[in-house]
């Protein structure tokens, strides 16, 4: 066999494509694997590149090709489309992928820990069971309009279900109530979950040095803190605290051409979690901007003067996200000025 330069792999469930290129690009190799077959397959491999798509699982094969050696290549799928070559299928897959990690301007993914994807699996549970209590708390507000009753909205509400209902003129059939005490059972479950996976976080924070340097930035707690570890493997993947902004999305689009520049709404790009809780560090922020605002200055007081309020919470959302950077490109943690 011709040597490998590198090796694209189209990831799968159960298989695996892989095309192989030496370093004239011709393909040289071209097989399908199982799970297993790949594992033995790459750890007989001579050390070379591997390179696969950013999606389910790549993580993991990451750390494995690396514990064999290897030099590993993750590249987020949107960057590997332009390079598909006639019709969709898992080789043509894995030639794409190949071709579009041997480009010198290609941008990477560096390969997460094992402990930042444990955080990152807290914070998606601890999603989960939100999405659910929300929906938990929408089929008792439907269930009572059919009953003539328009349930206020809230957390502090929804705990006095039954103490609003007794303050209530209609009386509600016996077994209807049955039926509310089993779902409000369920949102009270519900509830202990949420505060259990903030525990587990908490905890992650107390033990992280680089997540206890974030919670000293305004507006950043112990949900912001874990997740920016979890999805920023080494703040030296950014060239500084703009680049930073924006792939998370904190920038403007922009439409260039003929010379003319054009700035539009918001990029969001990059990861959706992460950059909402920005965003909603910078709302904290803005809530309180005679005491915890202070640190930014004349410049936040200025900008809420003279900008909308969505646009300063973006503003200064962007600004966390590059202060954020620093902190952790200098392992110090934030001191106003």
């Amino acid at each position: 066999m011709s040597t490998i330069h590198i090796l694209g792999i189209d990831l799968g469930k159960h298989c695996f494509h892989a095309v192989g290129n030496n370093h004239t690009g011709k393909d040289v190799i071209r097989r399908k694997f199982s799970r297993s077959q790949l594992l033995r397959f790459l750890s007989v491999l001579e050390p070379t590149i591997i390179a696969f798509e950013a999606g389910g699982g790549a993580h993991w094969l990451a750390r494995k090709c690396e514990a064999y050696g290897h030099r590993v290549r993750l590249i987020p799928p949107q960057y590997v489309k332009p390079y598909i070559k006639g019709n969709k299928n898992d080789f043509i897959d894995a030639a794409a992928i190949a071709e579009a990690a041997s480009r010198p301007s290609m941008r990477f993914v560096s390969a997460k820990s094992e402990e930042a994807q444990v955080i990152a699996a807290i914070h998606r549970v601890r999603d989960g069971y939100i999405k659910e209590r929300t929906a938990c708390m929408s089929r008792i507000g439907a269930i009572l309009l059919e009953f003539g009753l328009s349930f206020p909205k809230g957390h502090v509400k929804m705990k006095a279900l039954f103490q609003w209902l007794a303050e209530q003129d209609i009386k509600l059939p016996q077994s209807l109530m049955a039926e509310l005490l089993s779902i409000h059972e369920h949102y009270k479950y519900l509830n202990e979950q949420v505060s259990t996976q903030d525990r587990k976080l908490k905890a992650i924070t107390e033990n992280n040095e680089n997540a206890e340097l974030l919670k000293s930035i305004p507006g950043i707690g112990d949900l912001t803190a874990t997740l920016c570890v979890a999805n920023i493997s080494s703040p030296s993947n950014f060239g500084g605290g703009r680049e930073m902004a924006a792939w998370l999305g904190l920038v403007p689009r922009q439409y260039s051409t003929g010379g003319k520049s054009k700035l539009l709404g918001m990029s969001k790009r990059g990861n959706k979690h992460l950059r909402a809780l920005f965003i909603h560090g910078a709302r904290s922020v803005l809530s309180r901007i005679e005491t915890t605002g202070k640190v930014f200055g004349d410049w936040l007081v200025n900008l809420r003067a003279t900008k909308p309020f969505n646009v300063v919470v973006v503003a200064l959302a962007n600004k966390l996200a590059r202060i954020a950077w620093a902190v952790l490109y200098h392992r110090q943690a934030f001191r106003a000025v």
